[in-house]
């Protein structure tokens, strides 16, 4: 009898998809809303501190996966953030899926990825990361910048800008440019 139940022991090798461990994120958020503030800490003489909204991240789900080692968020099906300047205007970023990583302050945004500006300018492309503690974007994929208050359009491959498109630098371009001229008076 004793032989009969050590014969049964599994010693199978796992390989391929077999031998993935299986991770499960430690919450799920339906209908996620996260609203980041700032508060002014200048002493008042009422004692309250104000506070603004800084940006509104909405998405249909999240799933918390800060369990793990190397913690990270994802929004697998898609997100919205609007973001908001010190003079209260708005800018605003859509993503057919996101990746928030905890420990490095970097976000990755993939499909569709639209960044739209107050002013009009536009930025599109399939994958966009951005270094939330530098305040930094850059992709190395194809992308579409339109400004038009220039009259731009520019497509190219590989960009790197920040946050309100004052500074680009574009790796490969092509596409329509119109430059302004100063007209001496």
């Amino acid at each position: 009898m004793a032989m009969l139940f050590c014969s049964c022991a599994d010693n199978y090798k796992r390989v391929g998809d077999e031998a993935i461990k299986k991770i499960f994120p430690s919450g799920i958020a339906e209908d996620f809303t996260l609203t980041y503030t700032e508060t002014d800490r200048e002493n008042n003489e009422d004692g309250e501190y104000p506070s603004r909204i800084i940006s509104v991240l909405k998405s249909p789900i999240s799933n918390d996966f800060d369990h793990l080692s190397f913690p990270y968020r994802t929004f697998p099906e898609g997100l919205k953030v609007e973001f908001f300047d010190d003079k209260g205007m708005k800018s605003t970023v859509t993503a057919d899926f996101g990746i928030i990583y905890s420990q490095t302050n970097l976000i990755d945004l993939r499909g569709n990825v639209v960044i739209k500006t107050d002013d009009g300018k536009m930025l599109e492309s399939h994958q966009i990361y951005w270094d939330r503690k530098n305040d930094w974007i850059f992709t190395q994929e194809k992308f579409k910048y339109t400004n038009p208050e220039e009259g731009t359009v520019m497509d190219g491959e590989g960009m790197d800008f920040n946050r309100s498109f004052s500074f680009l630098h574009a790796n490969r371009t092509y596409g329509i440019m119109s430059i302004k001229e100063k007209k001496d008076d």
